[in-house]
Protein backbone atom coordinates (compact mmCIF):
# COMPACT_ATOMS: atom_id res chain seq x y z
CA UNK A 1 0.00 0.00 0.00
CA UNK A 2 3.08 2.07 -0.18
CA UNK A 3 2.23 5.68 -1.56
CA UNK A 4 -1.51 4.84 -1.90
CA UNK A 5 -3.65 7.93 -0.76
CA UNK A 6 -6.65 7.09 1.69
CA UNK A 7 -9.25 9.22 2.81
CA UNK A 8 -11.05 7.88 5.81
CA UNK A 9 -14.26 9.48 6.98
CA UNK A 10 -14.19 10.46 10.90
CA UNK A 11 -10.31 9.78 10.32
CA UNK A 12 -10.05 12.28 13.80
CA UNK A 13 -11.69 10.38 16.23
CA UNK A 14 -10.85 7.82 18.41
CA UNK A 15 -10.79 4.66 16.43
CA UNK A 16 -9.71 6.83 13.14
CA UNK A 17 -6.70 8.25 14.90
CA UNK A 18 -5.38 4.02 15.52
CA UNK A 19 -6.47 3.68 11.53
CA UNK A 20 -4.49 6.28 10.32
CA UNK A 21 -1.35 5.13 12.57
CA UNK A 22 -1.62 1.54 10.99
CA UNK A 23 -2.20 2.84 7.45
CA UNK A 24 1.00 4.90 7.94
CA UNK A 25 3.12 2.74 9.41
CA UNK A 26 2.61 0.69 5.86
CA UNK A 27 3.67 3.56 3.97
CA UNK A 28 0.07 5.20 2.79
CA UNK A 29 -0.70 8.68 2.55
CA UNK A 30 -3.76 9.02 4.55
CA UNK A 31 -6.54 12.04 4.32
CA UNK A 32 -8.23 12.69 7.14
CA UNK A 33 -12.21 13.85 6.16
CA UNK A 34 -14.35 15.53 8.91
CA UNK A 35 -16.52 17.83 9.89
CA UNK A 36 -14.29 19.31 12.97
CA UNK A 37 -10.95 18.99 11.77
CA UNK A 38 -9.73 20.37 15.77
CA UNK A 39 -9.63 16.72 16.48
CA UNK A 40 -7.41 15.25 13.52
CA UNK A 41 -4.09 17.64 14.30
CA UNK A 42 -2.73 14.49 17.03
CA UNK A 43 -2.25 12.76 13.71
CA UNK A 44 0.48 15.17 12.42
CA UNK A 45 2.39 13.51 14.82
CA UNK A 46 1.59 9.76 13.65
CA UNK A 47 3.80 9.69 10.21
CA UNK A 48 6.25 11.32 8.34
CA UNK A 49 6.68 14.78 6.83
CA UNK A 50 3.95 15.27 4.23
CA UNK A 51 2.11 11.70 5.02
CA UNK A 52 -0.87 12.67 5.78
CA UNK A 53 -3.79 15.78 5.23
CA UNK A 54 -6.96 17.14 6.13
CA UNK A 55 -10.07 17.97 4.49
CA UNK A 56 -12.99 19.81 5.64
CA UNK A 57 -16.26 17.22 4.79
CA UNK A 58 -19.46 16.36 6.12
CA UNK A 59 -20.92 12.89 4.82
CA UNK A 60 -24.14 14.11 4.77
CA UNK A 61 -23.48 16.55 2.03
CA UNK A 62 -22.49 14.88 -1.28
CA UNK A 63 -20.09 17.61 -2.99
CA UNK A 64 -17.96 17.84 0.06
CA UNK A 65 -17.87 13.95 -0.39
CA UNK A 66 -16.95 13.96 -3.53
CA UNK A 67 -14.33 16.54 -3.17
CA UNK A 68 -12.85 14.81 -0.05
CA UNK A 69 -11.90 11.84 -1.62
CA UNK A 70 -10.84 12.99 -5.11
CA UNK A 71 -7.96 11.39 -6.13
CA UNK A 72 -8.04 8.71 -3.35
CA UNK A 73 -7.05 4.98 -4.23
CA UNK A 74 -9.46 3.68 -0.89
CA UNK A 75 -11.43 4.95 0.77
CA UNK A 76 -12.93 4.25 4.63
CA UNK A 77 -16.14 5.15 6.17
CA UNK A 78 -15.70 5.37 10.34
CA UNK A 79 -18.75 7.88 10.41
CA UNK A 80 -21.10 6.68 13.54
CA UNK A 81 -23.59 8.77 16.03
CA UNK A 82 -24.53 7.50 19.31
CA UNK A 83 -27.51 10.12 19.49
CA UNK A 84 -29.13 12.29 16.95
CA UNK A 85 -30.49 11.60 13.39
CA UNK A 86 -28.62 8.11 13.12
CA UNK A 87 -30.43 8.31 9.33
CA UNK A 88 -28.79 11.31 8.09
CA UNK A 89 -25.48 9.30 9.13
CA UNK A 90 -25.39 5.79 9.56
CA UNK A 91 -27.68 5.46 6.00
CA UNK A 92 -27.66 8.85 4.08
CA UNK A 93 -24.36 9.67 4.67
CA UNK A 94 -22.83 6.07 4.26
CA UNK A 95 -24.66 6.11 0.98
CA UNK A 96 -23.13 9.10 -0.35
CA UNK A 97 -19.71 7.98 0.63
CA UNK A 98 -20.57 5.16 -0.60
CA UNK A 99 -21.67 6.37 -4.29
CA UNK A 100 -19.09 8.83 -4.67
CA UNK A 101 -16.07 6.19 -4.28
CA UNK A 102 -17.69 4.18 -6.65
CA UNK A 103 -17.58 7.52 -9.07
CA UNK A 104 -14.66 7.90 -8.43
CA UNK A 105 -13.18 4.45 -9.23
CA UNK A 106 -11.32 3.53 -6.14
CA UNK A 107 -9.98 0.74 -5.33
CA UNK A 108 -11.54 -0.36 -2.19
CA UNK A 109 -14.10 0.66 0.33
CA UNK A 110 -14.03 -0.52 3.35
CA UNK A 111 -17.39 0.60 5.72
CA UNK A 112 -17.48 0.58 9.10
CA UNK A 113 -20.91 -1.04 10.90
CA UNK A 114 -21.59 -2.33 13.70
CA UNK A 115 -22.41 -5.43 15.57
CA UNK A 116 -26.37 -5.04 16.13
CA UNK A 117 -26.70 -3.82 12.39
CA UNK A 118 -30.55 -5.17 11.81
CA UNK A 119 -33.75 -3.84 9.66
CA UNK A 120 -35.71 -5.39 12.74
CA UNK A 121 -33.53 -3.89 16.14
CA UNK A 122 -35.58 -2.60 18.70
CA UNK A 123 -33.07 0.53 18.58
CA UNK A 124 -32.93 3.16 15.90
CA UNK A 125 -29.22 3.22 16.15
CA UNK A 126 -29.28 -0.25 14.82
CA UNK A 127 -31.94 -0.12 12.05
CA UNK A 128 -30.10 2.94 10.69
CA UNK A 129 -26.76 0.83 10.62
CA UNK A 130 -28.99 -2.03 8.33
CA UNK A 131 -30.38 0.60 5.87
CA UNK A 132 -26.16 1.90 5.66
CA UNK A 133 -25.19 -1.24 4.92
CA UNK A 134 -27.63 -2.24 2.39
CA UNK A 135 -26.80 1.18 0.63
CA UNK A 136 -23.13 0.90 0.99
CA UNK A 137 -23.50 -2.64 -1.01
CA UNK A 138 -26.09 -1.36 -3.62
CA UNK A 139 -23.53 1.07 -4.56
CA UNK A 140 -20.01 -0.33 -4.26
CA UNK A 141 -21.18 -4.18 -3.90
CA UNK A 142 -16.99 -5.31 -3.72
CA UNK A 143 -17.25 -2.86 -0.18
CA UNK A 144 -15.86 -4.72 3.24
CA UNK A 145 -18.49 -3.89 5.42
CA UNK A 146 -16.70 -4.40 9.56
CA UNK A 147 -18.68 -4.92 12.32
CA UNK A 148 -16.99 -4.59 15.87
CA UNK A 149 -18.77 -4.98 18.94
CA UNK A 150 -18.08 -2.06 21.59
CA UNK A 151 -14.90 -0.91 21.11
CA UNK A 152 -12.04 -0.38 24.01
CA UNK A 153 -8.69 1.95 24.50
CA UNK A 154 -6.78 4.28 26.35
CA UNK A 155 -9.30 6.87 24.71
CA UNK A 156 -12.88 5.06 24.85
CA UNK A 157 -16.13 6.27 26.75
CA UNK A 158 -16.46 2.88 27.42
CA UNK A 159 -14.37 1.38 30.28
CA UNK A 160 -12.94 5.07 30.98
CA UNK A 161 -16.85 6.27 31.83
CA UNK A 162 -17.87 3.34 33.74
CA UNK A 163 -14.38 3.57 35.90
CA UNK A 164 -14.98 7.75 36.90
CA UNK A 165 -18.37 6.29 37.96
CA UNK A 166 -16.91 3.91 40.00
CA UNK A 167 -14.46 5.55 41.43
CA UNK A 168 -16.75 8.33 42.46
CA UNK A 169 -19.74 6.30 43.66
CA UNK A 170 -20.66 4.43 47.05
CA UNK A 171 -22.64 1.85 45.23
CA UNK A 172 -22.15 0.34 41.38
CA UNK A 173 -25.45 0.92 39.56
CA UNK A 174 -25.90 -1.25 36.55
CA UNK A 175 -28.05 -1.22 33.63
CA UNK A 176 -28.59 -3.83 31.53
CA UNK A 177 -26.39 -6.47 33.50
CA UNK A 178 -27.01 -9.21 32.08
CA UNK A 179 -26.61 -8.01 28.10
CA UNK A 180 -23.85 -9.28 27.15
CA UNK A 181 -20.75 -8.07 25.25
CA UNK A 182 -17.58 -9.03 23.29
CA UNK A 183 -15.47 -6.02 23.92
CA UNK A 184 -12.81 -5.74 20.94
CA UNK A 185 -9.23 -3.71 21.47
CA UNK A 186 -9.51 -0.58 19.28
CA UNK A 187 -5.38 -1.77 18.37
CA UNK A 188 -6.98 -4.90 16.63
CA UNK A 189 -9.69 -2.90 15.09
CA UNK A 190 -7.64 -0.61 13.58
CA UNK A 191 -5.28 -3.71 12.07
CA UNK A 192 -7.81 -5.52 10.76
CA UNK A 193 -9.61 -2.20 8.98
CA UNK A 194 -6.09 -1.76 7.24
CA UNK A 195 -5.57 -5.33 6.76
CA UNK A 196 -9.42 -5.15 4.54
CA UNK A 197 -8.01 -1.52 2.71
CA UNK A 198 -4.87 -3.61 1.68
CA UNK A 199 -6.62 -6.79 0.49
CA UNK A 200 -9.44 -5.93 -1.14
CA UNK A 201 -9.93 -8.99 -3.55
CA UNK A 202 -9.43 -10.95 -0.46
CA UNK A 203 -12.04 -9.47 1.76
CA UNK A 204 -13.85 -7.22 -0.76
CA UNK A 205 -18.11 -7.73 -1.00
CA UNK A 206 -17.71 -9.79 2.65
CA UNK A 207 -18.86 -9.34 5.91
CA UNK A 208 -17.15 -9.13 9.22
CA UNK A 209 -17.80 -9.03 12.77
CA UNK A 210 -14.79 -8.43 14.77
CA UNK A 211 -15.00 -9.45 18.65
CA UNK A 212 -12.70 -9.86 21.41
CA UNK A 213 -11.95 -13.20 22.98
CA UNK A 214 -14.15 -12.78 25.82
CA UNK A 215 -18.35 -12.44 26.36
CA UNK A 216 -18.95 -10.67 29.33
CA UNK A 217 -21.82 -9.47 30.70
CA UNK A 218 -22.76 -6.09 31.46
CA UNK A 219 -22.18 -6.57 35.19
CA UNK A 220 -18.95 -8.34 34.81
CA UNK A 221 -17.55 -5.76 32.81
CA UNK A 222 -18.08 -3.50 35.68
CA UNK A 223 -17.10 -5.83 38.06
CA UNK A 224 -13.90 -6.28 36.18
CA UNK A 225 -13.17 -2.74 36.58
CA UNK A 226 -14.25 -2.25 40.05
CA UNK A 227 -11.44 -4.73 40.37
CA UNK A 228 -8.91 -2.98 37.77
CA UNK A 229 -9.39 0.40 39.62
CA UNK A 230 -9.26 -0.97 43.28
CA UNK A 231 -12.32 0.61 43.99
CA UNK A 232 -14.78 -2.43 46.03
CA UNK A 233 -18.13 -1.27 45.21
CA UNK A 234 -21.22 -3.17 45.73
CA UNK A 235 -23.03 -3.56 42.35
CA UNK A 236 -26.97 -3.25 41.98
CA UNK A 237 -28.77 -3.99 39.03
CA UNK A 238 -31.47 -1.67 38.09
CA UNK A 239 -34.40 -2.81 37.49
CA UNK A 240 -35.84 -1.94 33.93
CA UNK A 241 -39.46 -0.09 35.05
CA UNK A 242 -36.29 2.58 36.57
CA UNK A 243 -34.06 2.46 33.85
CA UNK A 244 -37.10 3.02 31.76
CA UNK A 245 -37.77 6.12 33.67
CA UNK A 246 -34.04 7.19 33.77
CA UNK A 247 -33.66 7.16 29.82
CA UNK A 248 -36.86 9.49 29.78
CA UNK A 249 -34.90 12.36 31.47
CA UNK A 250 -33.41 15.03 29.26
CA UNK A 251 -29.59 14.42 30.04
CA UNK A 252 -29.65 11.69 31.99
CA UNK A 253 -27.46 8.56 32.14
CA UNK A 254 -29.04 6.56 29.37
CA UNK A 255 -31.28 7.33 26.02
CA UNK A 256 -34.45 5.32 25.10
CA UNK A 257 -32.73 3.90 21.94
CA UNK A 258 -29.51 2.82 23.97
CA UNK A 259 -32.14 1.22 26.78
CA UNK A 260 -33.59 -0.32 23.44
CA UNK A 261 -29.99 -1.62 22.47
CA UNK A 262 -29.13 -3.13 26.01
CA UNK A 263 -32.29 -5.39 25.19
CA UNK A 264 -30.00 -7.83 22.71
CA UNK A 265 -26.61 -9.30 23.37
CA UNK A 266 -23.70 -7.61 21.27
CA UNK A 267 -21.96 -10.48 20.17
CA UNK A 268 -20.56 -12.13 16.96
CA UNK A 269 -23.30 -14.44 15.01
CA UNK A 270 -22.20 -17.94 15.74
CA UNK A 271 -20.00 -18.66 12.47
CA UNK A 272 -19.68 -15.13 11.48
CA UNK A 273 -16.04 -14.41 10.33
CA UNK A 274 -13.93 -12.05 12.57
CA UNK A 275 -10.97 -10.81 13.31
CA UNK A 276 -8.95 -14.12 12.64
CA UNK A 277 -10.21 -13.99 8.73
CA UNK A 278 -8.86 -10.70 9.03
CA UNK A 279 -5.55 -11.58 9.69
CA UNK A 280 -5.70 -10.32 13.64
CA UNK A 281 -5.03 -11.79 16.89
CA UNK A 282 -8.12 -10.80 19.25
CA UNK A 283 -6.32 -8.94 22.29
CA UNK A 284 -8.13 -10.15 25.95
CA UNK A 285 -9.36 -6.88 27.83
CA UNK A 286 -6.78 -7.81 30.74
CA UNK A 287 -4.38 -8.07 28.69
CA UNK A 288 -4.13 -4.41 28.05
CA UNK A 289 -6.47 -2.07 29.73
CA UNK A 290 -4.53 -2.54 32.89
CA UNK A 291 -2.00 0.14 31.62
CA UNK A 292 -4.58 2.98 31.84
CA UNK A 293 -7.41 2.00 34.63
CA UNK A 294 -4.43 3.05 36.81
CA UNK A 295 -5.42 6.29 36.21
CA UNK A 296 -8.96 6.14 38.35
CA UNK A 297 -7.22 4.37 41.40
CA UNK A 298 -7.16 6.22 44.86
CA UNK A 299 -3.47 6.78 44.65
CA UNK A 300 -3.11 6.79 40.85
CA UNK A 301 -0.16 4.44 39.40
CA UNK A 302 1.22 4.22 42.91
CA UNK A 303 -1.83 2.37 45.06
CA UNK A 304 -0.09 -0.39 45.36
CA UNK A 305 2.63 1.69 47.70
CA UNK A 306 -0.17 3.22 49.20
CA UNK A 307 0.00 2.65 53.19
CA UNK A 308 -3.69 1.43 54.33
Amino acid sequence: MNDSLVTIFGGGGFLGRQVAQALMARGARVRIAQRDLASAVKIKALGNLGQSQFVAADIRKPATVARALHGSDIVINLVGVLSGDFDAFHHEGAANVAKAAAAAGVSALVHISAIGADAASPSAYGRSKAAGEDAVKAAFPTATIIRPSIIFGPEDQFLNRFAQIIGSAPLIPVIGAGTKFQPVYVADVAQAIANAAEQPGVHGGKTYEVAGPQVMSMKEINRWIASAIGRDRPLVEVPGAFASLLAALPGGPITRDQLAMLGRDNVAAPGAQGLAALGVAPTPLSAVAGKWMVRYRKHGRFAGRAKA
